[in-house]
């Protein structure tokens, strides 16, 4: 009996380890069938269970009992009770692999396995295939999910890709990390995407980053002009995962069912454009009414850790699933799609400490509200905003976005959360599980360290944070809703309001719509209607169809909400609106994210105020602007008090999202045939001609085409609306050039004088007037010029008219970048108070340009009698960008090599 104990020992000692590394092998190589895998998985598992209560409490006892049955009977429990679970219990059948696996890690106990697997979304074991791998969608997270698998094959855990690249940072000798602390999440996840040719050593604030996105997308009024850039560069293929969406030029104004159609056939030729260009250089197409850019790459393309660009300054709406997602202009997005590295000023990190929860009207938009309010719109300039806290892990993913994507408004750089559980969540719940579950295993490298250390911490306790109200004419004006019917009154705004819109890329959410619904729903059982147009904008086809299989789309409908295309719609300004006079003041609420002057309808003295979905819907039933559904009472058809109840609903369908990769096409295996649509007489599309390049002279005796006064946005240089249909014509497009800026002289907007003729007349053909005087001219502008889209146009436009410079006070960062790749001199007075001392009739020179160097400020000659200091943040690179003419000039030549 002895020697058979001792034999049995032996074996069972020796042949235990072998079965179990051989069946962790089978699960993780995904040999195996998917059952057998998650047997596999549950018995690694209970061992663990069973380890820590059968060694400590029975072992002792059990061997001096029952010898060696002991290690038969332990072998048996450890294999029985887990699979059992799998396969007697209904509860865990038709569950993804890797949340059943999650529960069996986490569950306190065996006893809490079944009501943990109950809760469960439904998803059937082993298929976890996302919507990008059914289309094979070369994507940046299937990018990442192999570098973490192949990682782990060799060694590596997934949390060292992230942390092995901060090491080498806060390591090596000639790249250390400068300054405080770089412990914060945002630096260890920027650093990670370094481009492994930058040596230099970091400074935040004067370091320039060359970085490497795994991603690029494209809104389609952006897109066609990068379209045409990258065409003149001359490659066969995008460098880089890169997808156009098809959601700015569908002009609201009906309902879906007609406007969807009629875009269809306005924009023909420009769709048709950008999807033969997307077939002939490798781009995936989402196809008009998939939905808003931002909305679909939270869906498919957004990872935690990983980083994107975009040609929309919203893009940032990533950072709710705790990407770098930074906006772009369409030159920068080019320079990646050939294979550039991203050139970005190493920025300063604004940390925004949250605490406490939300509670009762307060939504994420009131977080963002607040921010806007206390940073100003220039406030977060050459900053990354981290929120981090412990109310930070009380938000919902999506919540997340919308704080990241009003973000811009601000002017930083992006947004970031650290990864939350709610992160994983929303993958799942997108049928992303791989990700999700990868995810999860490089989690404490995408939080910051204990001690992390910010250059500006603001502190917002969401306990105490109540729900605000935006604007007019600017996103940074935030009033709390206690405070709002005081302010109205003050400040004369138009006490009637006339509309109200819930979407955008901001606030289009199922979490959104579900608790806006949750007060519709209240409204109608009182029997109350809207006393003004209500338009709601659901963010993707995904989203809408599944918040029409949860009911919520319906309770809209019998509201008698018009239902518009999923697209931007009102919020960039593609909004025919027929029931308000061009001119009239009025005032509308919206749960979108910008609000300048004449921005959703073309109407200067529309009053346009921004706030959560929720307020937007209980303010519709009354036309008092002051109204505050959270205290103030109305009054129903039958005469009886009503007040609304707080909004509730879920964050996250319970089935999960329905799928809407109908609307997606992706690019042919074989692309020799394929060839890009463009008629050469379109009046909408038209090819680029290089501009010229620098003359090797400085620029003497410039006209001052304007000198702008206060605002001057993306939306003053070139507004939206209906300039839409031609952003892919430089020529025609350039007729709308400043026509939106306020002329300092003269206080009025498109009326300037012409120095040559002595003559008043609008911007764009004074310009062009110059131009075909061979006159060249600058225009003077005051602080943040350029703030808002990223729409690289506004830089453009004044580069094709024959401009040389713009000198204001300051520049809002996309901007900035946008004039430099045109091969313009953006410009600053290192001196302020001279912007005052200019005058439209002046004649300037720009002079030192043959010495033009990093730091090295020029110098402006004024008439000849005075001068005065410019300073520039050009780099050595955008140095050659100006020489050559423009950076695509640039790059067509080093092609040529």
């Amino acid at each position: 009996m002895a020697i058979a104990y001792v034999a049995f020992t032996f074996v069972f000692n020796f042949f235990y380890p072998i079965g179990f590394m051989g069946g962790n092998f089978l699960y993780t190589a995904e040999v195996a069938p998917a059952r057998l895998r998650a047997a596999i998985s549950s018995i690694a598992t209970a061992n663990h269970w069973l380890w820590n209560l059968v060694v400590v409490l029975v072992t002792p006892v059990a061997v001096d009992t029952i010898e060696y049955w002991y290690y038969v009977m332990y072998a048996l429990i450890s294999a029985t009770i887990p699979v059992c679970v799998y396969i007697f219990y209904p509860e865990t059948m038709n569950r993804s692999l890797e949340r059943l696996d999650q529960v069996f890690v986490d569950a306190p106990s065996i006893w809490n396995i079944v009501p943990m697997a109950r809760d469960l979304p439904q998803g059937q074991v082993g298929d976890e295939a996302s919507s990008a791998d059914k289309h094979e969608k070369a994507d940046a997270a299937s990018e990442v999910e192999m570098r973490i698998r192949l990682n782990a094959m060799w060694g590596f855990s997934g949390g060292q890709l992230i942390g092995l690249a901060v090491g080498c940072l806060r390591k090596s000798p000639s790249r250390p990390i400068q300054g405080t602390n770089e412990s914060t999440g945002i630096r260890k996840v920027l650093y990670s995407h370094l481009d492994d040719t930058f040596e230099e050593r970091i400074e935040r604030g004067t370091s320039q980053l060359k970085l490497r996105p795994l991603r690029i997308a494209c809104q389609d009024a952006t897109a066609q002009m990068a379209l045409i850039q990258f065409m003149s560069a001359g490659m066969e293929s995008a460098a880089v995962p890169t997808t156009v969406h098809c959601d700015h030029l569908i002009v609201s104004r009906d309902g879906e069912a007609e406007d969807l159609p009629r875009a269809l056939e306005t924009h023909k030729e420009v769709y048709e454009f950008m999807e033969s260009a997307c077939q002939k250089y490798n781009m995936g197409f989402w196809k008009p009414g998939a939905g808003i850019i931002h909305q679909i790459v939270l869906e498919n393309y957004a990872i935690p850790g990983g980083m994107m660009i975009g040609t929309d300054s919203h893009t940032p709406n990533a950072g709710g699933l705790g990407m770098i997602a930074i906006g772009v202009g369409g030159a920068d997005a080019v320079d990646v799609m050939a294979g550039l590295p991203l050139e970005l000023k190493a920025p300063k990190v604004l940390g925004v400490r949250l605490t406490g929860e939300l509670s009762r009207w307060t939504s994420p938009k009131d977080i963002i509200s607040a921010v806007a309010g206390i940073n100003s719109v220039q406030g977060g300039t050459g900053s990354i905003i981290e929120y981090f806290g412990p109310g930070a892990k009380s938000l919902s993913a999506t919540g997340m976005a919308t704080v990241c994507n009003m973000g811009a408004e601000t002017g930083a750089t992006t947004s970031i959360f650290p990864y939350a559980p709610q992160m994983a969540d929303y993958l799942r719940a997108n049928r992303r599980h791989k990700m999700a579950s990868a995810i999860e295993s490089i989690a404490p490298e995408l939080q910051a360290d204990s001690g992390a250390e910010y250059d500006r911490v603001i502190e917002i306790d969401l306990s105490t944070l109540e729900p605000r109200i935006n604007g007019p004419f600017t996103p940074d004006l935030s009033t709390p809703l206690s405070q709002f019917g005081a302010a109205v009154k003050e400040n004369k705004w138009p006490e009637e309001l006339t509309a109200g819109l819930i979407g955008s890329c901001t606030n289009s959410s199922f979490e959104d719509m579900g608790r806006a619904a949750s007060l519709a729903q209240q409204a109608l059982d009182a029997g109350l209607k809207p006393k003004m147009p209500l338009l709601v904008s659901p963010g993707s086809l995904q989203t809408r169809e599944t918040l029409d299989e949860a009911g919520i789309l319906p309770v809209f409908e019998r509201l008698g909400a018009v239902m518009l295309p999923n697209a931007c719609g009102p919020c960039c300004g593609s909004w025919d609106r027929v029931d308000m006079p061009k001119g009239t003041p009025n005032s509308i609420i919206t749960s979108y994210n910008r609000n300048f002057s004449g921005r959703l309808d073309s109407n200067p003295a529309t009053n346009i105020f921004l706030t959560s979905p929720e307020v937007v819907m209980a303010k519709v039933f009354s036309s008092d602007l002051a109204f505050d559904p959270s205290v103030d009472s109305l009054t129903t058809p039958t005469g009886e008090e009503f007040r609304f109840q707080q909004p509730s609903g879920d964050t996250l369908p319970k089935n999960g999202y329905l799928d809407s990769d109908v609307a997606y096409k992706s690019p042919p295996t074989d692309r020799s045939h394929v060839e890009v649509k463009i008629n050469p007489s379109s009046e909408r599309l038209q090819r680029l001609a290089p501009f010229e390049p620098w003359s090797g002279e400085d620029f003497k005796d410039c006209l001052i085409l304007i000198k702008t006064k206060g605002k001057c946005t993306t939306d003053h240089i070139t507004p939206a609306g209906p300039w839409f249909r031609y952003r892919g014509h430089l020529e025609n497009i350039s007729n709308n050039t400043l026509i939106g800026a306020v002329n300092a002289e003269n206080d009025k907007v498109n009326t300037v004088r012409n120095q040559i003729s002595q003559e008043d007349g609008d911007v764009p053909g004074t310009a062009r007037d110059y131009k075909a005087h061979g006159k060249p001219w600058v225009v003077i502008a005051d602080h943040n010029y350029g703030e808002g889209s990223s729409r690289e146009h506004a830089a453009l436009q004044p580069r094709y008219l024959g401009g040389k410079a713009i000198i204001a006070k300051s520049f809002a960062r996309i901007h900035e970048s946008n004039l430099k790749k045109q091969g313009m001199l953006a410009l600053t007075f290192a001196n302020e108070s001279d912007y005052d001392r200019i005058r439209s009739s002046d004649r300037i020179s720009i002079l030192g340009l043959a010495d033009l160097k990093p730091g090295q400020p020029l110098t402006l000659s004024v008439n000849e009698e005075w001068e005065a200091e410019l300073n520039h943040t050009f780099t050595p690179e955008q140095i050659e960008y100006f020489k050559a003419g423009s950076a695509l000039n640039m790059m067509a030549k080093q092609q040529s090599k």
